[in-house]
């Protein structure tokens, strides 16, 4: 899997405004800025991410991501 593969899966089920992903084909890193995230805590906000790996996920496809999920206010209120 590459990078461009976990973001088009993460973009395909979740409106994102800013997806950027890193990586080296097992542990990834991401930030994921979405409005799908307002009024969420930071493990439900981990949770609509992981629904969109599904699978992928739990076959160890990917293996470990971290992640940063930001609102769009979050974002754009923080130096990037």
């Amino acid at each position: 899997m590459t990078a461009e593969d976990l973001r088009s899966i993460i973009a395909a089920g979740l409106p994102c405004e800013h997806l950027q992903v890193e990586g080296d084909g097992r542990h990834w890193s991401a930030v994921i800025v979405s409005a799908a995230f307002q009024g969420k805590r930071p493990i439900q906000r981990h949770q609509l991410v992981y629904a969109t790996l599904g699978a992928r996920i739990r076959t160890d496809e990917v293996h470990a991501l971290s992640m940063r999920t930001l609102t769009p206010a979050e974002w754009t209120s923080q130096p990037h």
